[in-house]
């Protein structure tokens, strides 16, 4: 299992939960049962706003260690706003996740690139917004 206690670093989720993500703004999901069924697959981390506001809920999955020497890339996935979504993003991590398991055609609806953010004095790229 690619994604199991046999790949020292399995892939990671990183959930936005900040202004829009994971608020009342979004309705129809239940944010909190989201993040817990992620988080049987793969560790969780909650962000802060990662400023695509206008994709909420955002969820990006960062490929495992066998992932990245396959050369894959985090996968940003936006409107995830279904537990069939959640569930077909749980499958794909199970399977392995990017850059292990081709993303299967359903996620493509919600794959996007975001936008690049210049980094202010004293910041990292890709810091909270």
């Amino acid at each position: 299992m690619p994604n199991g206690p046999s790949d020292p670093v399995p892939c990671r989720v990183t959930m936005c939960r900040d202004c829009c993500c994971g608020s009342p703004k979004v309705t129809g999901i239940d944010h909190t049962a989201q993040t817990a069924r992620l988080g049987q697959e793969a560790p969780v981390r909650v962000s802060g706003c990662l400023d695509v506001c206008d994709q909420a809920n955002v969820i990006v999955v960062q490929p495992s260690a066998a992932g990245r020497a396959a050369g894959a890339r985090p996968v940003w996935l936006g409107l995830v706003n279904d537990p069939d979504a959640t569930e077909d993003i749980a499958a794909w991590i199970r399977a392995g996740g990017p850059g292990v398991a081709p993303l299967p055609d359903i996620l493509d609806l919600y794959t996007f690139t975001p936008r690049q953010r210049r980094a202010s004095p004293g910041t990292s790229p890709g810091g909270g917004g």
